[in-house]
């Protein structure tokens, strides 16, 4: 049931509520592992349903805003890891100081509407297909 849980929110994520007898701390950190938002031990009462439900999709709002920023921070270290590198270029190959190989890319960004990460990553794969 888990690998079903793990295909259906795969591609698409949402928050599921998963019903269960089973109190195994094992089985529990399985399923939230697999994309469970809230798992409800013995606990199937008509009353409590809507405010469950209304927690798994709040908790899985946060989840989803969390990997956002994780993939969002992960992004811009990598762009900043390649504009280190392609400031290292742009030295050696024009005797520029750090300041001026940041503008000078900065500039290049500018002039082509393109993100600093993007350029610095063409600048690098030009000095690649140059060496």
């Amino acid at each position: 049931m888990l690998e079903h849980v793990v295909l259906i929110t795969r591609d698409q994520p949402r928050p599921i509520v998963m019903f269960a007898s089973d109190d195994a701390p094992d089985i529990i950190r399985d399923a939230m592992r697999a994309g469970v938002s809230a798992y409800v031990v013995d606990g199937l009462d008509a009353a409590r349903v809507k405010s469950i439900v209304e927690v798994a999709v709040a908790r899985f709002g946060e989840y989803q805003r969390l990997r956002e920023e994780l993939a969002e921070a992960n992004l811009k270290l990598e762009e900043r890891k390649l504009v280190e590198r392609a400031k290292g270029i742009l030295m050696k190959a024009r005797a520029m100081d750090e300041d001026e190989a940041f503008q000078a890319l900065g500039r290049m960004a500018m002039d082509r509407g393109k993100r600093l990460g993007e350029i610095a990553k063409q600048l690098i794969d030009m000095a690649d297909l140059l060496t």
